[in-house]
């Protein structure tokens, strides 16, 4: 199956590359991006802020208006901040999920409808480790993934009987300017838990110098996008695999101690 596939956030990071990866093998590429980017290496990109109900509802009219229905969808945008659950604003915390959240939702009421209609269609959403296995100091985009994690389950059996699938893609550390886009001061300064917060952030500075690249999810993708039956989530990394095997059959005090001890806190 090569068709038309629609990927938001496809401007830098793990929906660049699956933008281009998916291009290079047949795929009608539409790529989102907030601000307007020039077309290149097959990709059309459409202007869409996925926290604007206006700009994805222009956005889809664009790109429904030049292909003949969608094959697939990849709800890939989504931004970090890092902070003490308490001392991080709101505001900040709203600002969270209503990216990484409520902007896949928004996208999904638009398309869902065609896909449902046409009775065909693959969703791919792309989550995180972290909403299994939630990080300290990013508890909210832990929480904002965590929710991306239950809406995935649900949409695969309310769509089933429509025959569009759905899959979570789980990616580990991966080296994207996502990291570089981290809000890593939503803590105040002075903060109350500043030595922990060092801590924990020299600790993940530290292992995305040796995290793969973006490709390594861009092939997941594909695979997903080529199954004949696809799995309900695909994890992505080298090591990967720990996290729900750990969280399968580990008690939730082991788990969780494990992380502290990840992190040195």
């Amino acid at each position: 199956m090569a068709g038309a596939v629609l990927i938001t956030g496809a401007s830098s990071g793990i929906g660049e590359a699956t933008a281009r990866f998916l291009s290079s093998r047949g795929w009608q590429v539409f790529g989102t991006s907030r601000h307007a980017r020039e077309d290149r290496d097959g990709i059309r990109f459409v202007v869409m802020d996925v926290c604007d109900d206006e700009s994805v509802k222009r956005a889809l009219e664009e790109v429904l208006g030049e292909c003949d229905g969608l094959e697939a969808v990849i709800c890939n945008a989504g931004m970090g901040i890092f902070g003490a659950a308490e001392e991080v604003s709101l505001a900040d915390a709203r600002a969270q999920f209503e990216t990484n959240y409520f902007g896949v939702l928004r996208v999904l009421r638009g398309v869902i409808p065609g896909m449902r209609e046409a009775r065909r269609g693959r969703i791919l959403l792309v989550g995180s480790l972290a909403g299994r296995a939630p990080l300290p100091f990013q508890s909210h985009y832990s929480s904002s993934k965590a929710a991306i994690d239950s809406l995935s389950g649900a949409l695969f059996t309310e769509l089933a009987p429509y025959g569009i699938q759905v899959s979570l893609i789980e990616p580990g550390d991966i080296a994207t300017p996502f990291n570089d886009a981290v809000n890593w001061n939503a803590s105040p300064d002075p903060s109350a838990y500043k030595d922990a917060v060092e801590t924990c952030e020299a600790t993940n500075r530290k292992y995305l110098l040796a995290a793969p690249p973006p490709s390594v999810a861009a092939r997941c993708i594909e695979r997903a996008l080529k199954a004949r039956r696809p799995r309900a989530r695909y994890t992505v990394g080298a090591d990967s695999w720990m996290v729900p095997l750990g969280r399968r059959f580990l008690p939730d005090r082991i788990s969780l101690n494990l992380i502290r001890r990840h992190y040195g806190i």
